[in-house]
């Protein structure tokens, strides 16, 4: 079942919807259900109030447990956040990556995110023994929360995530630290990769091409900014408000739109992290993850503050994918849910 809410009101206007699955919310709508205003409304009351990196979880405060703290060690210059769900075994290579890299003026920070297998057990086992390692463990809360969880708890000035099916080279982060070394008023950049798919080398694209600086609009149509790639400075992070909490897929594209207004993103053009994929338990491998992308297009439409290329160009690519996404609806019969989302369509057709 989907369930949609909206981002409270905007100038007196109502706000924009989401249509996501959360366990936290016990109200569930579906198109079929929503009475249809001007525009379409559907308030889940679990999220009426705006987006802030320090919101609490529900009984998040009881259930963290860190291992082991790092007193001892002075304030770390970057930190790592690791974000794992049920990956006992490929976590642990993605932390072995981090623990050896050839600089090490860093935190690690392993949020383990409700996992029902050994991960946590085994991660407890396996930081024990570096003091610049700890291991969060907390309820299930979605990729977003654990990212935004560990940036709270990160004491250095950078913040670098890692996905927990990635790998680093051992000078990802040196390579990482000379450029904002040499760039001090630079706020974000990130490095090339190698794709591995099901075991096998691949090359990327053209069209995934990383941009170098200017991201927004060539980012508008697919993400191009990747999560174990990219380091930025903590104080920017938490400029943007953190990874949208009630995205449970595309949080990255959503939240490198929003960084991609504010501020450049710099390229390295050195492959310092190896990212894998093919794996069934890949959120980005999942059917339908358009309806997150409109979500997060609405989102700045409603927003955010941009100038007249960026507000026709987001419109433009929030069409294309409303119109692509309503056909596979009407395809697999979902005849509510296209016309909901043609109704979207027609809203924001209206201002060409």
């Amino acid at each position: 079942m989907h369930l949609i809410f909206l981002a409270p009101d905007f100038l007196g206007m109502p706000a924009i919807f989401f249509k996501v699955c959360h366990n936290d919310c016990k109200r569930a709508f579906c198109p079929s259900q929503v009475q249809y205003n001007t525009p379409e409304i559907a308030i889940c009351p679990k999220f009426d109030n705006p987006l802030g990196i320090s919101k609490k979880k529900p009984g998040m405060a009881n259930k963290l447990c860190l291992f082991p703290a790092a007193d001892a060690m002075k304030k770390p210059l970057i930190s790592v956040i690791i974000p794992v769900f049920n990956r006992a075994g490929q976590v642990r290579e993605a932390a072995e990556s981090v623990l050896n890299q050839d600089f090490n003026n860093f935190e690690l920070i392993v949020v383990d995110d409700g996992s029902t297998d050994s991960t946590a057990k085994d991660m407890e086992k396996y930081l024990a023994g570096f003091p610049r390692a700890k291991l969060v463990s907390t309820a299930n809360c979605g990729v977003s929360a654990a990212r935004n969880l560990g940036v709270s708890l990160a004491c250095g000035k950078f913040v670098a995530f890692l996905d927990s099916d990635d790998l680093w080279l051992s000078q990802k982060l040196r390579a990482q630290k000379d450029f904002f070394a040499q760039n001090p008023s630079a706020a974000a950049c990130q490095t090339q990769e190698i794709w591995i798919r099901n075991g096998r080398r691949v090359n990327p694209k053209n069209r995934h091409a990383k941009p170098d600086g200017e991201i927004f609009l060539p980012s508008l149509s697919l993400c191009l900014v990747s999560p174990s790639a990219v380091m930025i400075k903590k104080d920017a992070f938490l400029s943007l408000g953190g990874f949208d909490e009630r995205l449970p897929a595309c949080e990255d594209y959503d939240l490198w739109l929003r960084l991609g207004l504010k501020y450049k993103v710099f390229l390295l053009d050195k492959a310092l992290v190896i990212k894998r994929g093919g794996h069934p338990d890949q959120l980005s491998a999942q059917p339908g993850l358009d309806c997150y992308r409109i979500a997060s297009l609405i989102n700045l439409l409603e927003y955010q503050n941009l100038n007249p290329q960026q507000r026709a160009r987001a419109r433009d690519v929030l069409l294309e994918k409303i119109t692509v996404y309503a056909a596979g609806c009407e395809k697999r019969k979902k005849l509510d849910e296209a016309f909901f989302y043609r109704k979207v369509a027609r809203r924001y057709s209206n201002e060409v």
